[in-house]
């Protein structure tokens, strides 16, 4: 897990490459504790549990892989585009939050 070798390191926001570090490694700490609890035997062996901790694998795989395709395919792409369209959902909510913004009612005129 470090930046340098795997693809977010196409993406140049520091923070974001932290972001999604810090929720990949999360995820596996808490798989790696199913798995731990489930071999040590905390919990008594049964068949459903061992499904379930088997089966859970797919979603942390899926998640990372997720994550590493989209940062190597768009590479900084999509965090312009996100920087944008957070940009345009600001200017509406500072629009909405003006005093002189009336909403005309063509029914009531004073």
């Amino acid at each position: 897990m470090d930046v340098r070798y795997n693809p977010l390191k196409y993406i140049p926001d520091p923070s974001l490459q932290t972001y999604f570090m810090l929720v990949l490694f999360t995820i596996w700490s808490v798989w790696f504790g199913f798995l731990a609890t489930d071999y040590l035997g905390v919990v008594n062996y049964h068949t459903v549990g061992s499904i379930f901790i088997h089966v859970a694998i797919l979603l942390p795989l899926a998640m990372t892989n997720a994550i590493f395709i989209d940062a190597e395919r768009d590479g900084h792409n999509w965090l312009k585009e996100w920087k944008e369209e957070q940009s345009r959902y600001k200017l509406v909510v500072n629009r909405l939050k003006t005093k002189n913004l009336t909403i005309w009612n063509p029914n009531k005129e004073e």
